[in-house]
């Protein structure tokens, strides 16, 4: 029989296996622990996997833009990794491959980037050992990474201050400024399918890593060996603490200071609200905030245990109707006015509103973040902290491929609307410029009341930060998108609409009619595997290269090329580069296509507009718009799809 180097080699020769993947296995294999990966990659070559086998192998997991991103489950399970299953079935060992979420990559990237900050504090004359807190979700294997890559750091000569149980992304982000941190972790791959894991880092600002910090953690990393970890010296070794109950406080206060008026709240005690996590961590927080500020409230039973099955949906992503239908059952059962949902990882939030016709609706990411920026931005006006005099010193951030509602909110108000790339990692980038405008060392030490004093007067008041995949920030004090912060935000302004009589489809209507009328639709076209990376690049280069004169029966006016163009934001900061092109429409209409940086698919987002003629838009024109609006940007994904089914096809 053949060995196993004969069978890799031959599989090449055959083109069952691909050459990056057969170079990738041979690399493994030559490691000093590669018995237990030559055990799995054997038994999938004795099964002709090969198609698995490219899959797990074709690449290395790099950081993009949520960090390490994939499968801990392969799609094919081998004996050996099938091991002895836990009681929720999952197998004993994570998925082995260069391009899995496993052991390897877990330890193999925690090692690169304690070398990378080691040798950053070198660079800034610090001293003493550095530090890293590390958080994890309720997903399969993500205790095992959140311990192994405290491990790994402390071998490598880190301290590693670890959540004793789930927590949430955005309070790692928030620890690892209140912890003064030099770096975070948070094992969690947000609202992927069960079979997926991630590993997200954030820097010592706690917003996740950009430029030029990615690109020195992603060599260090590749320079480690891919085998074992260094042995200390005496005295080396960093050490591993356990924390908890302590931040969760320390969090929760801040998280009161967004409410911005707690006596409104205290009127609205027939406000009913049904929450649900979906299996995942945002019970440890929101639970707690939501009793603290006497909101009435029920919790999906069935979705409040951790499990990293998620067994209750089909896919633990809030954006999805689906994932809300325990929630709606239960608020029409107590006719409760929303259900909020949350991811594992408690970043994102969904919505679902009681409509003045009595249904429960669920509302997209654009028109949440764009309730929740108006509230704050005219309760803001109200309370006097902003007024004429200092508007432009306030700043609502979203991503240009959010709706542009939240731009028109701004620019009416007089505040500046500022645009970035799609990833909070450059909402948090914009966030640190404003806190190193203050000119103050110990900003993070400081009171909500003190800081906010210290933008409206130095730097920029950070109003709402959004971005239409349902992630919001209400402040700076987490540099992540925040559900927990979001759900306690859209109750507040859930309660004014419940003061005035309103259900909240009718509060929006109003919002609509004063600065128009703004609907998106986004869509998405999947490739999974090593062919569908190919088909998502040859999608992009294709529109880069051959872009469409004419989309539908509108001539393309512009086309936006964020790889090739030099951009600048609204502050004058240049934007990244990022293969992304935005079409603009001769009827005004506009579509946005860009790969996407966690999950194998190509995006498609679609906006239109009707801005008003006479200072606002009527009731009739606004039922107008809506019907118009929605029937052109459907004709215009259809037309999209076929175009890019056509372009794959040559």
């Amino acid at each position: 029989m053949p060995s196993l180097l004969e069978q890799i080699d031959g599989a090449l020769s055959d083109g069952k296996l691909r050459a990056d993947a057969a170079e990738n296995i041979r690399r493994i294999l030559s490691g000093e622990e590669s018995d237990f990966a030559a055990r799995v990659i054997g038994e999938l070559s004795q099964a002709n996997e090969w198609e698995e086998l490219n899959d797990r192998f074709y690449k290395t997991l790099a950081f993009g833009t949520g960090g390490l991103r994939g499968r801990t489950i392969g799609k094919i399970v081998t004996p050996s990794e099938l091991g002895t299953p836990t009681a929720l079935g999952r197998p004993e060992f994570p998925s082995v491959g260069t391009n899995a979420m496993n052991y390897f990559n877990v330890a193999r990237a925690t090692r690169g980037l304690v070398i990378y900050i080691q040798k950053w504090r070198s660079r800034q004359g610090m001293e003493h050992r550095p530090k890293i807190v590390i958080a994890h979700d309720t997903r399969h294997f993500s205790e095992e990474f959140a311990r192994l890559a405290a491990q790994t750091a402390s071998t490598n000569g880190c301290d590693a201050v670890v959540f004793e149980g789930p927590r949430s992304t955005p309070e790692l982000s928030f620890a690892v400024r209140y912890l003064n941190a030099d770096a975070g972790i948070v094992i969690t791959a947000s609202h992927n399918p069960p079979h997926d894991n991630g590993y997200k880092v954030y820097f010592s600002d706690g917003a996740q890593v950009i430029e030029p910090h990615a690109s020195g953690i992603i060599a260090e990393v590749k320079e480690t060996s891919s085998g074992s970890s260094k042995k200390p010296a005496e005295g080396e070794r960093g050490e591993i603490t356990t924390v908890g109950r302590e931040i969760d406080r320390a969090y929760m206060e801040r998280l009161e200071t967004l409410i911005l008026n707690r006596e409104l709240i205290g009127r609205t005690r027939d406000l009913k609200i049904v929450y649900t996590p979906i299996h995942g961590t945002g019970g440890v927080i929101i639970k707690p905030i939501l009793r603290k500020l006497g909101l009435n409230f029920s919790v999906v039973s069935e979705q409040d245990q951790f499990d990293g099955r998620f067994p209750t949906v089909k896919s633990p992503n809030p954006e999805n109707a689906e994932a809300l239908n325990l929630g709606i059952s239960l608020a029409q059962k107590e006719n409760a006015d929303l259900v909020i949902a949350t991811d594992p990882d408690c970043d994102r939030l969904g919505v679902a509103v009681r409509t003045s016709s009595g249904e429960m609706k669920l509302l997209s990411g654009n028109r949440i973040g764009s309730l929740l920026a108006w509230y704050r931005t005219k309760t803001f006006f109200d309370l006097g902290i902003l007024n004429k005099e200092n508007a432009n010193r306030g700043v609502i951030i979203k991503t240009f491929v959010t709706t542009d509602l939240q731009k028109a909110i701004a620019e009416k108000f007089g505040l500046r609307c500022v645009e970035t790339l799609t990833g909070f990692k450059y909402n948090g980038a914009k966030l640190k410029n404003y806190e190193e405008q203050t000119d103050t060392p110990n900003y993070r030490e400081l009171p909500e009341e003190e800081t906010r004093r210290l933008r409206l007067e130095k730097s920029s008041f950070y109003i709402f930060g959004g971005e239409e995949s349902y992630g919001y920030s209400g402040a700076d004090f987490v540099r992540d998108k925040d559900a927990n912060g979001a759900v306690i935000m859209f109750c507040e302004a859930a309660a004014y609409a419940k003061s005035r009589g309103l259900r909240l489809d009718e509060l929006l209507d109003e919002v609509f009619c004063e600065f128009g009328y703004f609907e998106e639709k986004n869509h998405s076209l999947y490739f999974e595997g090593a062919d569908g990376a190919e088909k998502i690049h040859r999608l992009l280069i294709s529109y880069d290269e051959n872009p469409p004169r004419q989309m539908l029966d509108s001539a393309v006016t512009r086309v936006q090329n964020f790889e090739k163009e030099t951009i600048r934001d609204l502050d004058g900061d240049e934007i990244p580069k990022e293969k992304m092109l935005i079409f603009e429409l001769a009827d005004k209409t506009r579509v946005a296509v860009r790969g996407s940086g966690t999950e194998p698919k190509i995006k498609y987002y679609l906006f239109g507009a009707r801005l008003p003629k006479n200072g606002k838009l009527s009731r009739e024109e606004l039922a107008q718009a809506r019907t118009e609006i929605d029937d052109r940007l459907d004709a215009l994904w259809d037309w999209l799809e076929k175009d890019a089914n056509q372009r794959l096809a040559k």
